[in-house]
């Protein structure tokens, strides 16, 4: 890769975990835990999502000569979001840390990969299938027409910070955010997937699609859970309100 895009793809990386750490650290002046929380989100995070890109395509080139640089650089969102969303919950836990914090990870999920995506303009990676020329192709290196696979990953995000600014304003389904975010990126990943340029694993589907399955059933387990304390805490309240 020219050294230009290299450098600019770390740095587009870096800026996503400025922008996150910074919108973070101003909620944390009220509890010094949320700290801990966050550091902890992103070691999970790393932790996943190295695991995921190994499993769906790392593997692949354990004997290639460049093999380090590439299982060093190589990464999944797939693997990010519930390494992270795992990396929380125990690290809550463990600093009994009881509010729901979900809300703001909404936020700045959206925000980090999208300009994570940026990132991958710039780098040339992440590519959409080749496909017949239009005019929302682009060219790879080669000249081919592909699908604009990152380009339309940064219109989601957009359109899923969008969403969770209005839901925070309108107060609307709080304690949830996040478990919508991860329905709603394992299914768009999963249906985007076939349309990117990726290895197959199982017949038509990529590691990546079992990985979005799962990423999207994460957060339906998640927002039932919370659905489901919601209302007992409620009934609680209901059954104290009448003695």
């Amino acid at each position: 890769m020219p050294p230009a895009q290299s450098t600019a793809y770390g740095w587009l990386m870096l800026a996503g975990i400025a922008v996150s750490l910074v919108f973070w650290m101003r909620m944390a002046k009220r509890d010094e835990r949320l700290v801990i929380i966050y550091l902890a989100a992103l070691c999970g995070a790393f932790l996943g999502a190295k695991l995921v890109y190994f499993a769906a395509e790392g593997w692949l080139f354990v004997h290639d000569p460049h093999r380090w640089r590439i299982l060093a650089t190589g990464k999944s969102i797939l693997g990010a979001l519930p390494g992270g969303y795992v990396a929380v919950e125990i690290t809550k836990r463990l600093v009994d840390y009881r509010s729901a914090t979900g809300d703001f990870f909404a936020l700045v999920a959206p925000v980090g990969i999208g300009i994570g995506r940026i990132g991958c303009l710039l780098h040339g990676c992440c590519m959409g299938a080749i496909c017949t020329p239009a005019w929302f192709t682009m060219r790879d290196q080669f000249g081919a027409a592909r699908w604009p696979a990152a380009p339309v990953e940064i219109g989601f995000n957009l359109a899923a910070l969008a969403a969770f600014l209005w839901l925070r304003a309108a107060k609307k389904l709080p304690g949830q955010h996040f478990h919508l975010y991860l329905i709603a990126y394992g299914l768009f990943r999963f249906a985007h997937e076939f349309l990117r340029d990726t290895p197959r694993m199982l017949g038509p589907l990529t590691g990546y699609q079992i990985a979005a399955l799962a990423v999207a059933g994460l957060g339906a387990w998640g927002f039932a859970q919370r659905q489901r304390l919601t209302a007992n805490l409620q009934a609680t309240q209901t059954v104290s309100s009448d003695r």
